[in-house]
């Protein structure tokens, strides 16, 4: 019987990074194709710290520009859009958002991400699809592309438009980020080659809603965030 292969939505963030140790260990990396979406963000760093985390597992990724779709969006993590990236919290942010969502969503990214990997999945022999949602992202309709509901309903949409042949997971979805990087630090992630900060500077902002919950990650788990100096 073949091995199942999996097909991992890779920024490299936190999240997807763990998401991608995580699928190493359980499919072996020969049998993991990471996929790296560009959407036309503000900055390349994702893109570079993916490529570093590739490096450092020797694995060959996968890339997809998916710019044009977003193109009349005026999210503010994005090239053409003239919005401020906010500074705090994303519950400080979510009291003004009036039930909206932050204005770093970008419209419905994670159901064009993963409708697009299960064209690419398929073609490639995947059984499933790893993306990186957490509870956190979800919490106050922040990204509802990251809820447990969104994440179930794309999975049977998915899993029936492939003939039941691929499936979608999200391995972290009832879980905090503190409880993802207490696993990524089981399994020995790279946390230096990773980038999170919605800022494209030498050194993360520590101000944008990413950071801060990037650092209270790694503070409730007792170590650093190795990208602090």
């Amino acid at each position: 019987m073949a091995a199942e292969k999996a097909m991992i939505l890779f920024s490299g963030g936190v999240d997807s990074t763990t998401c991608l140790a995580l699928a190493i260990e359980r499919y072996g990396k020969e049998n993991v194709i990471p996929l790296s979406i560009r959407y036309g963000q503000k900055h390349m760093k994702e893109v570079e710290a993916a490529e570093r985390v590739l490096e450092y597992y020797g694995i060959k990724g996968m890339e997809l520009d998916l710019t044009p779709i977003f193109a009349e969006s005026d999210c503010s993590l994005l090239t053409h859009s003239e919005e401020a990236i906010p500074e705090g919290s994303y519950e400080e942010q979510l009291k003004t958002r009036k039930g909206a969502p932050v204005t770093t969503y970008v419209p419905f990214r994670n159901g064009l991400f993963l409708a697009s990997a299960a064209s690419l999945a398929l073609s490639k022999g995947c059984s499933v699809i790893y993306y990186g949602a957490h509870q956190d992202d979800a919490a106050g309709n922040a990204y509802p592309d990251c809820s447990q509901e969104f994440c179930s309903a794309m999975n049977a949409a998915v899993y029936e438009g492939s003939g039941r042949a691929l499936r979608i997971e999200a391995p972290f979805i009832n879980q905090n980020k503190a409880q993802v990087v207490k696993e990524g630090l089981r399994l020995g992630v790279p946390y230096a080659l990773t980038w999170s900060c919605y800022e494209g500077q030498d050194k993360p902002c520590g101000r944008c809603g990413t950071c801060i919950d990037r650092k209270k990650a790694f503070e409730e788990n007792g170590v650093k965030d190795p990208l602090e100096g």
